[in-house]
């Protein structure tokens, strides 16, 4: 058993064919790798069964919580209200569309021994259409050239340890969040590792990510972290309970700015 507790926050919006096996897969994580952990479920304003089949699940499984959104928030504002109720050391969202495999994710859990930020790659990316990866290699290089980075994936199942999010401030309630997150983390010096997963295929519905407004909120959000980052670059200071102050803090290790 990890010696972690991790809450694995789950954004649904509309999502009644796949919140079932969403939870049952990360369920399933937790039983394979032996992982102390809670589910929450966000309920992000759905107009179908989302919020009815999530609370069948909280009645089976009492590590299951299901927390609901009068109206739509968005994934980002989703997340967020899922790390102000979260119980565990690490954090990380596993979305209710049935896309991403708890197991690809879980299994790494151990790494976070060792940094503040894990993060994984797509590495059977044919599973999506080639239109979608040229989306995303599009997105990445404007992304990397811009922030100074270099990562393979922003859009993923991203842990964080709990205690380096307590003093950021997210804009973007959509898509863009978890490339925000990323950006504003590494920039402060968080050590991260980036580790390989695979999708799965959907099992109903359709991705609300590349929608026309949603890749429209993507492009204001840009600009926005843009104009933050480099506009009110701030001290970039390390909570003292992250990995990356305890070895910066060790014989030979570095200081933050």
């Amino acid at each position: 058993m990890t010696r972690y507790r991790i809450s694995v926050i789950m954004p649904s919006l509309n999502e009644e064919k796949n919140i079932e096996s969403a939870v049952r897969n990360v369920v399933s994580g937790f039983e394979e790798f032996g992982i102390n952990g809670e589910i929450l479920v966000i309920n992000d304003g759905s107009s179908d069964g989302t919020g009815r089949i999530a609370e069948g699940l909280a009645g089976t499984h009492p590590f299951v919580r299901v927390v609901h959104h009068e109206s739509p928030q968005g994934i980002g504002a989703s997340f967020w209200d899922g790390v102000r109720h979260a119980g565990g050391e690490i954090v990380t969202m596993i979305p209710g569309d049935g896309e991403n495999d708890a197991l690809e994710t879980l299994r790494y859990l151990p790494v976070m021994d060792h940094v503040d930020i894990l993060i994984p790659f797509v590495y059977n990316k044919d599973v999506r259409s080639s239109g979608r990866r040229l989306l995303s290699t599009l997105y990445r290089g404007i992304i990397n050239i811009s922030f100074g980075m270099t990562l393979n994936y922003m859009n993923g199942t991203v842990m964080y340890r709990t205690c380096i999010l307590k003093d950021m401030t997210l804009k973007s309630r959509g898509f863009f969040y978890q490339t925000e997150l990323l950006i504003k983390s590494i920039r402060r010096g968080y050590l991260y590792a980036e580790v390989p997963y695979a999708l799965k295929q959907r099992v109903g519905g359709v991705s609300k990510a590349t929608t026309l407004r949603s890749l429209m909120k993507v492009v204001r959000n840009f600009l926005s972290v843009l104009a933050d980052v480099y506009g009110n670059p701030g001290k970039r200071t390390l909570d003292p309970d992250s990995v990356t102050a305890g070895r910066c803090k060790a014989p030979g290790g570095r200081t933050a700015d």
